[in-house]
């Protein structure tokens, strides 16, 4: 069992409370300049978390059914944040508080211990990601992020994808079709 299972499923058995929201696509979960200190676990659907600038939009994460996902700079720092999360599918996620996540972080080692390892997974893979977008070609950038998620690929629209491996989505499909 992977990590976000066993994090599901702890939070289950636990019986932490958590409230359903469902998503319209291209509805926001959260947006620019709020605050929001909840921890998602996506049961259906597809999310994007993104910033803009002045001239466009950039994908940082993507997420689809069994992952987690947040606003993660508001989340530790309790301070409102420049990211948004958009629902690209008809979604539904669980959303669990902050406090109530904390208190069940801090309720028993198994909790404490699966939470430290999805940290250091996530500061790796954050990591890697930045590796690629600085010293990576695109097409080692799409064969890489290929097969790491493949199932990225069957989930997000190929224009998000493009914005999160920092490529035209033209760029990308050359790659794919090569």
């Amino acid at each position: 069992m992977d990590l976000l299972s066993q994090l599901k499923e702890l939070l289950k058995e636990a019986e932490v409370p958590n409230t359903t929201v469902e998503l319209k696509r291209n509805e926001f979960l959260k947006v620019k300049g709020s605050v929001d200190t909840h921890i998602y676990h996506i049961n259906e659907g597809t999310l994007r978390v993104f910033i803009e600038d002045e001239f466009e939009e950039h994908t940082i994460r993507l997420g689809y059914a069994g992952n987690f996902i947040a606003a993660l700079d508001s989340f530790i720092s309790d301070q409102p944040s420049e990211l948004y999360i958009q629902a690209l599918k008809k979604c539904s996620v669980s959303a669990y508080k902050k406090s109530d996540y904390k208190a069940f972080l801090n309720s028993s080692a198994e909790a404490t211990a699966l939470w430290q390892s999805m940290n250091e997974w996530l500061i790796y893979q954050q990591l890697e990601r930045e590796k690629d977008i600085l010293t990576q070609s695109p097409k080692t950038r799409y064969e890489r992020v290929l097969q790491r998620s493949p199932r990225l690929f069957q989930e997000i629209p190929m224009k998000y994808i493009a914005s999160y491996l920092r490529m035209s989505p033209e760029t990308l499909s050359r790659l794919r079709n090569s």
